[in-house]
């Protein structure tokens, strides 16, 4: 499976598989908090779990920088509800 990439100066994680970009977009809200706001993965690359680590990379980054997520994104919000420590 391909690899997660933060892409910090364009606040957002994508993978690439199959020639299909898949991301996770976030908007720092302020110092301490961070909006995320669009999960998107093509429908040829679905079924394989790339939301799921996206969101996995987002939440363990946003963790490690004592940030507190706002899940403007349904597919976060359930994630978060389902998986968040």
């Amino acid at each position: 499976m391909s690899e997660i990439l933060h892409q910090a100066d364009q606040q957002q994680f994508i993978c690439v598989v199959d020639g299909k970009l898949s991301r996770l977009a976030y908007r720092q809200l302020d110092a301490s908090t961070v909006e995320a706001y669009s999960t998107q993965v093509p429908s040829e690359v679905r079924g394989q779990g790339i939301a799921d680590r996206l969101a996995r990379h987002f939440y363990d980054w946003s963790q490690a920088q004592g940030l507190t997520i706002i899940p403007t994104c349904s597919y976060i919000d359930v994630w978060l509800r389902r998986n968040a420590k």
